[in-house]
């Protein structure tokens, strides 16, 4: 079994995110792209759990599927929302006993038609769910990182003294996306200068067609900058263009990240794979 932890050791990596196909045309399409991007050797890859644990299964499934199956190393996103300890103790025990190394702890987010269930289950915090993974011995442990502040943090300096105290317990943090490097730089910064120096992953998200520029930064919690809407809205009327400019941008982020010593990167490929092998290959990734 191979953990997060030691490849983060070791050296940069470099990982994708999918999340569960709802239906049989969108898991071969996942198949598909799982294949496409293998050929990067990626170092491991992360699979997302819906809210409220709407995906408990179908995460569990292509968890287990891809790391017994494909030879990469896969990491299972969980969530308190929703969830009882013994629940969130068996799916461990699942895991486990399949050969799962690799946990991403996430306070995680109540369904859209259920706000309130935000506040069920034994559990509110990412924090606790840290706890109780660690009380099972054998995982490497990942929690999220907000470079512009957590939606629900009251302000930043609470929402970095939160992280910080969540990456005491565990061994790594991968960001929300963001679209420039100030706000995840500066996250790092606050972080040393509160005694943490674990690795913290930068998420990158390509705008890969106009209706996600707004849509990305309301997920994100971030405000898209100005400057990139602007030049997305010049082209906004050729898809082509629109894509290109997208994959640009985030090879330039990417660029500057690795220049600042990241210890990897960390791609969203919404289950498609041709954005990132471009920006793979723009950045010399794919040799």
């Amino acid at each position: 079994m191979t953990r997060i932890a030691d490849l983060l050791a070791a050296g940069r990596t470099c990982s994708f995110e999918f999340f569960p196909p709802k239906t049989d045309d969108a898991a071969r399409a996942l198949e598909k792209t799982i294949a496409e991007l293998e050929v990067l050797h990626p170092s491991f890859v992360s699979v997302t759990y819906g809210a409220g644990g709407s995906t408990r299964e179908r995460t569990r499934d292509i968890v287990i599927h891809i790391e017994r199956d494909t030879g990469i190393t896969a990491m299972a996103h969980l969530t308190c929302v929703g969830h009882t300890a013994d629940q969130l103790t068996a799916l461990l025990d699942e895991y486990r006993d399949a050969g799962i190394s690799n946990i991403l702890a996430l306070a995680g987010d109540p369904p859209a038609d259920a706000p309130d269930e935000l506040d069920t289950g034994d559990f509110t915090h990412a924090l606790e769910l840290v706890e109780l993974i660690r009380a099972h011995d054998g995982f490497s442990i990942g929690v999220a990182a907000h470079p512009e502040g957590h939606p629900r943090s009251p302000d930043l300096d609470s929402d970095r003294r939160h992280l910080a105290a969540k990456l005491e317990a565990a061994d790594f943090a991968i960001t929300q996306f963001f679209f420039e490097p100030g706000p995840y730089l500066s996250m790092v910064e606050d972080l040393a200068a509160l005694g943490c120096t674990k690795p913290v992953l930068p998420g990158i998200m390509p705008v890969t067609n106009a209706g996600q520029v707004a849509r990305f930064a309301q997920l994100a919690g971030a405000e898209f900058p100005p400057h990139l809407a602007a030049r997305f809205a010049e082209v906004a009327d050729d898809a082509d263009a629109v894509r290109a400019l997208g994959v640009e941008l985030a090879t330039q982020l990417c660029e500057r990240l690795l220049a600042e010593g990241v210890p990897g990167l960390h791609f969203y490929t919404l289950n498609r794979s041709t954005a990132t092998r471009e920006i793979a290959a723009n950045l010399g990734l794919d040799g």
